[in-house]
């Protein structure tokens, strides 16, 4: 699987391993998730990667795996419920 998904965008690995991508911006000197009508071009594309993990995770699980991740929220949560250890690749 960690071969497919670097061979896609090595972006999505590092979804995988840090978690989904949510632009944030300061409000009264307190940093806060940016409401999504106002991510830029490039917070949505970065947003973008943790759902294609999803959705290459999903499509090679079998019946009982998905039924067991489909309420996850993030691929690091899907691996972490399906037992997958998701460490930084070493080079």
């Amino acid at each position: 699987m960690k071969i497919v998904i670097e061979s896609i965008d090595q972006c999505i690995c590092d979804a995988i391993i840090n978690g989904s991508y949510v632009p944030k911006h300061m409000i009264n000197n307190k940093l806060v998730d940016k409401p999504w009508v106002d991510w830029s071009k490039i917070e949505n594309n970065k947003a973008q990667y943790d759902c294609m993990a999803k959705k290459i995770i999903t499509s090679i699980l079998n019946v009982d795996e998905f039924f067991k991740v489909s309420q996850c929220t993030s691929t690091k949560e899907m691996l972490d419920i399906l037992g997958v250890t998701h460490e930084a690749p070493q080079m």
